[in-house]
């Protein structure tokens, strides 16, 4: 039975408009500054645009060669791939690739550049872990993510806050005394501290919109399964299981943490400013709010 995506969280699409408008603005005057100093970033931009270009082209093989999670046929996990199946049929997406990840902390993860282009993994952990019902919660946030196309979002998000990371690292081998480093008037380091900024700030808030893209396949996890309480249930026991884990086996995944549905860390041992998910007490709170608002319909 297909779900409708009835109703809208205001809030959180509030949040998420208002933080595009912000980089939009930090973007067009970083645009503006490059273009004033007559600074010579086409190679910059290019090598940028590469880079996300490979990242967003094969964001599913590149992640799935860095988790070590290697992609299962129905033969080889049926359980799963009904599920996924399932599921995705409820939100009339195409089915997307399943993979497995071998390890013990219990998480999942979707990538890819569209709905048809698209893989969600778990980890044994996870399916050793969770119930049936806490496990298609988390699966619906995943395919909540697919559906979102947060992996498009984020890297058309990133562009240029890529480009001012690379003119800060390349600008830092420029000497800033020389007079032929200087392009009518304005001196190479005004653009240097400029990029720094404007990676600085971009950083800020492409990490708010990452935890409100969180806050909303949460949502779309919901709606999908009828039962907020599941996805809170299963979010509570990966957390909880997620402190026992050895911290050499969270550090060696660690750098897929903004595709994991609950980063590889300890306790607050990041401040939620700087990560990438809301705080597991943020999204709590909303699960409980929105199962308020499911059992009002």
């Amino acid at each position: 039975m297909k779900r409708q995506w009835y109703g809208r969280d205001t809030e959180l699409s509030i949040r998420m408009i208002l933080v595009v408008f912000l980089l939009t603005a930090v973007y067009l005057l970083f645009i503006g500054v490059l273009w004033d100093a007559g600074v010579p970033t086409v190679w910059i931009i290019f090598l940028a645009g590469a880079m996300l270009a490979a990242q967003y082209f094969f964001s599913d093989k590149l992640v799935l060669m860095a988790t070590r999670a290697r992609e299962v046929s129905p033969a080889d996990a049926p359980e799963l791939h009904a599920r996924i199946e399932r599921l995705a049929a409820m939100v009339d997406l195409p089915k997307p690739k399943v993979a497995i990840m071998e390890h013990d902390m219990p998480n999942a993860f979707a990538t890819g550049r569209s709905p048809s282009h698209s893989v969600v993994a778990v980890t044994t952990g996870l399916m050793r872990t969770l119930s049936d019902e806490e496990i298609d919660a988390v699966l619906a946030h995943e395919l909540s993510h697919i559906r979102n196309r947060d992996v498009m979002v984020m890297t058309i998000a990133s562009f240029f806050s890529t480009v001012a990371y690379f003119l800060v690292r390349s600008l830092m081998y420029v000497r800033f005394d020389g007079g032929d480093r200087r392009k009518g008037g304005n001196p190479i380091i005004v653009v240097w501290l400029v990029a720094l900024l404007v990676w600085i700030v971009s950083f800020l808030l492409l990490r708010a919109l990452s935890r409100y893209r969180e806050l909303a396949a949460d949502r779309g996890s919901a709606i999908i399964t009828g039962a907020p309480s599941q996805l809170a249930s299963a979010l509570t026991k990966i957390s909880g299981v997620m402190g026992r884990i050895p911290k050499k086996d969270l550090r060696e995944v660690q750098g897929a943490n903004a595709f994991f549905i609950l980063p590889a860390v300890t306790g607050e041992s990041i401040m939620e400013l700087f990560s990438t998910h809301p705080s597991l007490k943020t999204r709590l709170d909303r699960l409980e709010r929105l199962s308020q608002e499911i059992e009002r319909l």
